[in-house]
């Protein structure tokens, strides 16, 4: 019954991915081509995303595409994000103080998801979606999760997941793994250099908000990044600072 109710919650939301990867109304048939399922099964889930509101139908090309509400009810949701919108404030000011992509991300299992980005100014900068789930080993605020865990546990944790080599840079090998990950956290600020995207290059510092340890990243392309690092940690920082300030008073 609980796998049932997984494949169900899987299917919705690839159904969803779907039009955002097609961009235009899809047939049942196009739709259950897509999600590989019986055109029977995902005629009962259209039915009910129809009935819902959740999607309207093209009656010359028996087709169907997704209303607004599901845009609506995703807007009011983002607006409340009880994580988000106690950081937005910060995050744009750290943007605009940095000029380059900074991300708000949380340990989800083995990976992190990135809960908000708010891309850099410059034409040339990194790019990411929200909701993206990036391992823990290759990225900055991965590192920053990591670094929460003391030394026995760090050990014990990277010698039994998959460190699996994302980009020529990234780091595979547990031993040099934990070096990194404890000279991060003893200066209070991880690094990536190109370990999760080739030419991109990730600073991250830990932060509390209600008990839930989270990260916040810049990041840009290692050209730019690693001639303004001290810069940079300067911001990360100072940010800090400003958090610990508004959470005491």
């Amino acid at each position: 019954m609980t796998n049932q109710a997984v494949k169900s919650a899987e299917r919705v939301l690839d159904l969803i991915e779907a039009f955002a990867v097609a961009k235009r109304a899809l047939s049942i048939s196009e739709l259950a081509d897509r999600l590989d399922v019986p055109v029977s099964s995902c005629h009962g889930l259209v039915h009910t995303l129809l009935q819902r509101g959740y999607l309207y139908g093209l009656g010359s090309r028996k087709a169907v595409y997704p209303t607004r509400r599901l845009f609506d009810a995703a807007d009011v949701i983002a607006a409340h994000d009880p994580l988000v919108d106690r950081l937005r404030g910060e995050m744009e000011r750290l943007r605009d103080e940095t000029r380059e992509t900074v991300i708000l991300g949380k340990r989800q299992g083995d990976a992190v998801v990135y809960l908000e980005l708010l891309e850099g100014p410059q034409t040339i900068r990194y790019t990411a979606a929200v909701g993206e789930l990036k391992p823990l080993h290759s990225s900055a605020i991965g590192k920053v999760m990591l670094a929460t865990l003391d030394d026995a546990d760090l050990r014990d944790h990277l010698s039994q997941i998959e460190l699996a080599r994302v980009t020529e840079n990234t780091k595979v090998d547990v031993a040099e793994l934990f070096d990194d990950i404890t000279r991060g956290r003893a200066a209070g600020v991880q690094v990536t250099r190109g370990e999760n995207v080739a030419d991109v290059m990730a600073l991250a510092v830990p932060v509390e908000l209600g008990g839930d340890a989270i990260g916040v990243a810049i990041a840009g392309p290692i050209h730019r990044m690693s001639g303004n690092e001290a810069e940079v940690v300067h911001y990360l920082r100072a940010f800090q600072e400003r958090l610990i300030s508004r959470n005491a008073a």
